[in-house]
């Protein structure tokens, strides 16, 4: 089967199971013929269909993520690698980097920045490679994750200013940081997920008790004692969590003010002495 008739045909069995299914075939197309989605588009392909093309599709039609079947995933322009051991990062997490980016315009860089729950070290990386003179720290309790991190930084060429720890949130942390990052679990316990996350993505990375909210309990009244003076704690938060996580905030003696992402939804909470 040539290119352009797979497409159609895989892009019409995908519709079943995704909200993308064109884009979806593409990428898979690209990754069997080892070639990126644009070659791809601009005909840089083989003649002819690998059959890895059809594996391929069937993980999909599993709901397997399309970014844990290639490896990889962009954030922030950055290709970062990804596995079942870190949740997949997403534009809307994009939104804290943007609200930092906002905070220090006017004000100096921030030197030292810590990222709690670093994952893949999306938000951490995003940050080193905006501020060339920041050093920071990826903290989050699965070894798995930290590998994937620390593997990121070092294909990204950001080893020398990014350092990865395990850690219990802000358990044993030292100094004050300039800036603070964290995505957090937030999602209820028995919330309805797409088969996609549900049955693929870590849940220690997404649920957080009976109204979503456990993690920021716990965490929230750690952040003054490494938050300076003058700095920022950038949280990411579901779009209904606004008041109650602002409320967490007020009692723990910071101010919180709320950025919305590019939908329209409630996202990131900046919080400050």
């Amino acid at each position: 089967m040539e290119p352009i008739e797979a497409l159609r045909v895989a892009s019409a069995r995908l519709a079943a199971i995704s909200d993308t299914p064109r884009l979806d075939a593409e990428l898979l197309l690209a990754h069997a013929c080892g070639v990126r989605r644009e070659a791809l588009l601009l005909g840089q392909s083989p003649d002819r269909v690998p059959e890895a093309f059809e594996a391929l599709i069937a993980r999909r039609l599993a709901y397997e993520p399309v970014a844990y079947i290639l490896g990889h995933k962009e954030f922030w322009g950055l290709e970062l690698r990804v596995t079942p051991a870190v949740l997949i990062p997403r534009p809307d997490s994009e939104t804290l980097i943007e609200a930092a980016l906002g905070y220090f315009k006017p004000r100096a860089a921030p030197r030292h920045i810590v990222d709690l729950g670093t994952g893949s070290g999306a938000l951490l990386l995003a940050a080193l490679s905006e501020w060339p003179e920041a050093h920071g720290l990826g903290v989050d309790a699965s070894e798995a994750a930290l590998g994937v991190a620390r593997g990121n930084a070092e294909a990204l060429g950001l080893a020398e200013r990014a350092c990865f720890q395990p850690g219990d949130w802000c358990a044993g942390l030292e100094g004050r940081f300039d800036l603070i990052l964290c995505n957090p679990p937030y999602v209820e316990n028995g919330a309805a997920l797409a088969p996609d996350v549900r049955d693929h993505e870590p849940h220690s990375a997404l649920f957080a008790g009976a109204d979503g909210l456990d993690d920021y309990r716990r965490l929230i009244p750690q952040l003054p004692a490494i938050l300076a003076l003058d700095g920022i704690a950038c949280l990411e938060v579901g779009h209904t969590q606004r008041e109650a996580v602002s409320a967490l905030a007020a009692a723990s003696g910071l101010t919180a003010t709320c950025r919305q992402d590019l939908g329209g939804r409630d996202r990131c909470l900046i919080l400050s002495h």
